[in-house]
């Protein structure tokens, strides 16, 4: 019987305890607010639709307590002049803000599709750009070795300057040995004819 009673008393101090600990979590004040559009002025009766925060709306006329308005759709009626700003509520200044980004980045994937064929034909001439550059360095090298060369062959030529061309003492050598053979042959043939009484033995 005692147990019992611990045991109830128990559960009787945590129950009391549980208000308490709630009182130290976080809370936020909501920004979903329904508002209530009236056929009457003095907005008593049924409302006819429960309008959301962010709703926009025209304002027919209004004073101190309730506002004639008109919603997009036609609908006219009443409401408390006390909910009604000027200024757009957070939660549509959100929705319109993450509207536009996704519609930005929209845009920026299709710049970015638009823009890749392009991309890839710039890089494929800054490759043909770099190869033309190699081919460019080993051509001014060869020019270089050529120049090398050609001062080398003018050097040569300036020294043999004064001097014939090897194919003409080539030609002249063979002219006199051509015309050397056939004198030779002619004075031979001469000789053993005056010997044997201008007859040729051979």
């Amino acid at each position: 019987m005692r147990n019992t009673v611990c045991g109830a008393i128990g559960i009787l101090v945590l129950l009391a305890l549980m208000p308490a600990m709630a009182l130290g979590d976080t809370a936020y004040v909501t920004d979903n607010l329904r508002l209530g559009i009236y056929e009457a002025e003095d907005t008593s009766g049924r409302p006819i639709r429960m309008l959301d925060s962010g709703q926009a709306m025209e304002i027919l006329s209004r004073d101190r307590n309730y506002a004639n308005v008109r919603l997009p759709d036609a609908t006219e009626g009443w409401v408390k002049t006390a909910y009604l700003v000027d200024i757009k509520p957070a939660r549509l200044i959100v929705a319109e803000i993450t509207a536009e980004r996704d519609a930005l980045l929209a845009e920026l994937a299709a710049t970015k599709q638009a823009f890749a064929a392009p991309s890839a034909t710039i890089e494929a001439l800054q490759n043909d750009a770099a190869t033309f550059d190699a081919q460019l360095a080993a051509a001014n090298e060869r020019i270089l070795e050529l120049e090398g060369e050609n001062a080398s062959v003018r050097e040569f030529k300036d020294q043999y300057k004064g001097s014939l061309p090897l194919s003409w003492v080539a030609i002249a050598t063979a002219v006199c040995l051509i015309g050397g053979i056939l004198l030779g042959m002619w004075w031979v043939d001469r000789r053993s004819r005056i010997r044997h009484g201008g007859i040729r033995i051979y």
